[in-house]
C-alpha cells in the first residue's frame, strides 16, 4: 500500500517488540492517528540566548520574559480592555509572581475581588499560550495539585452560563480556602512554561557577571534546554575536571575583575589559602600590574589593604598560571603554541622580553618564585597550594551538579530544525578553505574537527583519573579556552602576558580567525551549512562570542541574514563597546525575531516599579506559511514512528506477526 513503510525480514524482530506496546491493528493505528495530529500543530516557540556572563538577574528577567513573548500575548489579549497600567502590572506578577504578590497584598484592600480578576486573566492567557499544543502535552505542564483544575478552566466555555457559574465556584473555592497565591503563582509559572517550548542558550555562561551559578540553577529547573559551550563554560567544566591550569585561570580572572562571589557564595571554594600564600610570599613584591578592576560600587567597600591583597593574590595565581601554561605548551608541540612561552625569553638584567625579534621592556619582573633557569617549575609551596585549590573544585558538590548538566545538555555545536549554532566560530584560512588541526595524530577540520573536539572535552570529565585519556581531555579543555585558532577562542592567540607586562599595546592584540571577515559572504555561509547537512532558504548560523557593536552601527545580521550573532553585551563590562544590553532571538511557526535589550533596571526596580527590559523587536525573515512540527526535527522523528507502526500494521495484516486482542 502506498505511504506504508515496506518492512525487510530482518527488521521483524524490531516490529515483534514494538507490538509489546501496539498488539493489534486498532492500537498501532490510534497511535497512528495520535502522531499525524501532532505533526499539524504549529511549531513550538524556540527562544535563543547567548553569553550571559554571570547577569543573573537581566539573565532571569529575559528568561521569564520570553525576550517580550509574555507581554507580545497579553497585549494581544487585553490591550482595548485593560489600561496599560494594570497590563505593567500583570506582565510583572508573571515575571516575578511571588515578589509581586507580596507587594500587591500590602497595597490592595479587597483582595478578593483582585484574585478574581487576575485569575480571570490568567486564565485567558493559560488558554492562549496552551492552543499551540496538545492537551496532553499542556495536562503534562501543569503543577500536578492544580492540574485538573486548571485544565476544566481552560476549556470551559464562558458564554455557557452553567459553565459560567462553574467556573466562578472553582475561583471561589480556591479563594476561601486560602489557596488563591498558591494558585496564582502556579499559574504565572505554568503561563512561562508554555510561551516558549525550547531554550537555546548559546555560550557563556561564565565569569564578568557576579553569580553563574544562580543562572545554572535556573537553567536545571528549565523545562528544555540546550547549551553551546562557550569559552568561559569551557574554562570552568576544565576547573571541575581537575586542570590545576584552567583552576588557575578561573581565579586568576575572577580575581582581575573582582568577581569572587560566585566561587566563594557560590560554590563554597575557599580562597584563604591562596591569600596566605599572596601575604607571605608576595608581601614585598611590587603588584602595581596586578591593580584588581573595581567598579564605582565596590571600590566604596574595599581599603587600601584589601586592594593590596588582592593585587598580591592575583599575582601570586597569574605566575602559577603562567608556569602551568608553558608546561602545557612543552607537554603538546601538536598544538603549535610554542611561541607562547614567553617566561623563558625574559632578560631579567635588562627588563626586557624578545617577542617574535621584537625587544620589548617589562614593567615588571619580580617574580619571587620564578627560577629564570628552570621558569615553567612550581616552587614546592606553589605546588601545594595549586593542588589544595583544584581539590576544593573537585569537592564542591555545587559545581560539580552544574558541570554534569553541561555536560548533558551541551556540546560544541547543535543542528536544531535548519539552524546550527555554535558559540565561536567554525575556523577558516583567509583564502576561504576550512583550516586543518593536526592533534593527537589525525588531521581535521570542519564538523569533524569540531566532533573530536566535543569527544575530547568529555574524556577530560568522564575518563579515569590518571589517565592518558583524561590527562589529555584536560589539556585540550585549556586549548579550546586558549588555543590558536580553537573552534571557541577564534584568535591567534591569548596576550595576558603582555597585557599584564608590556606597555606597547600593540602586543596585545589577538588577531582574530579569518572566519570573523569571511561571515559576511552568504556563500561562505551556505558552504558552512552544508558542512552540516543543512540548506535552504530559512537554515541560518546563530553566533554569540564576538559582542556587536551597535553604537558603531554594527549589525548583528550577517551575509543577509544568513548568519546571526546574538552577543549583543549582557555583560555589563562589555555595554560601553555594544551600546545596549544584548540580543535575543525568536523563532516560532510564523517568523524569526530579532530582539535588542537596553539596560536591565534591576530586579527590585523592576518589581516595585513594573519596569521591564526596554526592547525593540525586528521580524527579519517571515516563513512562506505557518510551519507545523511536521516540518521540524520532533516532526521528522515522529514520521520516523508513523513509518514503522504502518510496517507493524503491514505485518498484522499480512500475517507476519499475529495480533493480540486481550483486554
Amino acid at each position: 500500500m502506498e505511504g506504508k513503510k515496506a518492512y525487510r525480514p530482518e527488521n521483524l524482530h524490531y516490529l515483534k517488540m514494538l507490538a509489546r506496546q501496539y498488539p493489534n491493528v486498532q492500537a498501532a493505528s490510534t497511535e497512528i492517528i495520535n502522531l499525524h495530529a501532532i505533526q499539524n500543530l504549529p511549531k513550538g516557540t524556540e527562544h535563543f540566548i547567548s553569553d550571559v556572563h554571570g547577569e543573573y538577574e537581566a539573565f532571569l528577567h529575559i528568561l521569564n520574559s520570553a525576550s517580550g513573548v509574555v507581554r507580545e500575548k497579553l497585549d494581544s489579549l487585553f490591550a482595548t480592555t485593560v489600561s496599560k497600567a494594570d497590563l505593567d502590572q500583570l506582565a510583572t506578577l508573571i515575571y516575578y509572581p511571588q515578589e509581586k504578590l507580596e507587594e500587591i497584598e500590602r497595597e490592595t484592600t479587597d483582595m478578593r475581588e483582585w484574585y478574581r480578576i487576575t485569575f480571570h486573566r490568567l486564565i485567558e492567557m493559560c488558554r492562549l499560550v496552551s492552543s499551540k499544543y496538545t492537551r496532553s502535552k499542556v495536562r503534562k505542564a501543569m503543577p500536578p495539585e492544580y492540574a485538573y483544575i486548571i485544565d476544566e478552566m481552560i476549556h470551559t466555555h464562558y458564554e455557557d452560563m452553567d459553565k459560567r457559574d462553574y467556573y466562578e465556584n472553582i475561583i471561589s473555592t480556591i479563594i476561601d480556602i486560602d489557596r488563591a497565591s498558591n494558585f496564582l503563582v502556579q499559574l504565572c509559572e505554568l503561563i512561562k512554561r508554555l510561551a516558549v517550548d525550547h531554550l537555546h542558550l548559546v555560550g557563556d555562561i561564565f565569569d564578568r557577571g557576579p553569580r553563574a551559578d544562580i543562572i545554572l540553577d535556573s537553567l536545571m529547573n528549565y523545562h528544555s534546554v540546550d547549551i553551546q559551550w562557550g569559552n568561559h563554560d569551557v574554562l570552568w567544566m576544565g576547573a571541575a575536571s581537575g586542570s590545576r591550569t584552567l583552576v588557575a585561570t578561573v581565579l586568576a580572572n575572577s580575581l582581575r575583575y573582582n568577581n569572587l562571589e560566585v566561587i566563594e557564595t557560590g560554590y563554597g571554594i575557599s580562597l584563604r589559602p591562596l591569600s596566605v600564600f599572596a601575604n607571605e610570599v608576595y608581601k614585598d613584591c611590587d603588584v602595581h600590574c596586578f591593580e584588581v578592576k573595581l567598579t564605582n560600587e565596590d571600590a566604596a567597600h574595599y581599603t587600601e589593604k584589601d586592594k593590596l591583597l588582592a593585587a598580591r593574590m592575583h599575582k601570586a595565581i597569574t605566575i602559577i598560571l603562567f608556569k602551568l601554561e608553558g608546561q602545557k605548551l612543552l607537554r603538546n608541540p601538536c598544538f603549535g603554541m610554542a611561541d607562547r612561552l614567553l617566561l623563558d625569553k625574559i632578560d631579567y638584567e635588562n627588563k626586557c622580553i624578545t617577542i617574535n625579534g621584537t625587544t620589548y621592556p617589562l614593567e615588571d619582573t619580580d617574580f619571587p618564585t620564578v627560577d629564570p633557569n628552570d621558569p615553567y617549575t612550581l616552587t614546592e609551596e606553589e605546588s601545594t597550594l595549586i593542588n589544595q585549590l583544584t581539590s576544593s573544585f573537585l569537592h564542591s558538590e555545587k559545581l560539580q551538579r552544574h558541570i554534569r548538566f553541561l555536560y548533558s545538555k551541551g556540546s560544541l555545536y547543535k543542528v536544531y530544525n535548519g539552524n546550527l549554532l555554535f558559540h565561536g566560530c567554525i575556523p577558516m584560512t583567509e583564502d576561504g578553505q576550512l583550516q586543518s588541526f593536526t592533534i593527537g595524530g589525525v588531521t581535521l577540520s570542519g564538523k569533524d574537527f569540531l566532533d573530536y573536539a566535543d569527544t575530547n572535552a568529555r574524556r577530560a570529565y568522564y575518563s579515569k583519573p590518571g589517565t592518558e585519556e583524561r590527562e589529555f581531555g584536560m589539556d585540550f579543555l585549556w586549548f579550546l579556552w586558549a588555543g590558536r585558532n580553537s573552534p571557541i577562542f577564534g584568535r591567534d592567540r591569548m596576550t595576558t602576558f603582555e597585557r599584564r607586562f608590556i606597555l606597547d599595546e600593540s602586543t596585545w592584540t589577538e588577531p582574530k580567525n579569518a572566519y570573523y571577515q569571511l561571515y559576511n559572504d552568504p556563500a561562505v555561509c551556505e558552504f558552512l551549512l552544508k558542512q552540516f547537512g543543512l540548506e535552504g532558504p530559512h537554515c541560518h548560523i546563530i553566533n554569540g562570542h564576538i559582542p556587536v557593536k551597535s553604537k558603531k552601527g554594527e549589525s548583528p545580521m550577517k551575509a543577509g541574514g544568513k548568519l546571526l550573532v546574538i552577543d549583543g553585551g549582557f555583560c555589563k563590562a562589555y555595554q560601553k563597546t555594544t551600546g545596549i544590553a544584548g540580543y535575543t532571538l525568536i523563532y516560532n511557526s510564523a517568523c524569526f525575531r530579532l530582539v535588542s535589550h537596553e539596560p536591565f533596571v534591576g530586579r527590585a526596580n523592576a518589581i516595585r516599579e513594573n519596569q521591564d527590559i526596554a526592547s525593540t523587536s525586528v521580524v527579519f525573515e517571515r516563513l512562506e506559511s505557518r510551519l507545523k512540527i511536521a516540518g521540524t526535527d520532533v516532526g521528522r522523528q515522529l514520521q520516523e514512528q508513523i513509518d514503522d507502526l504502518m510496517a507493524l500494521v503491514q505485518a498484522f495484516r499480512s500475517g507476519e506477526i499475529v495480533e493480540d486482542h486481550k483486554e
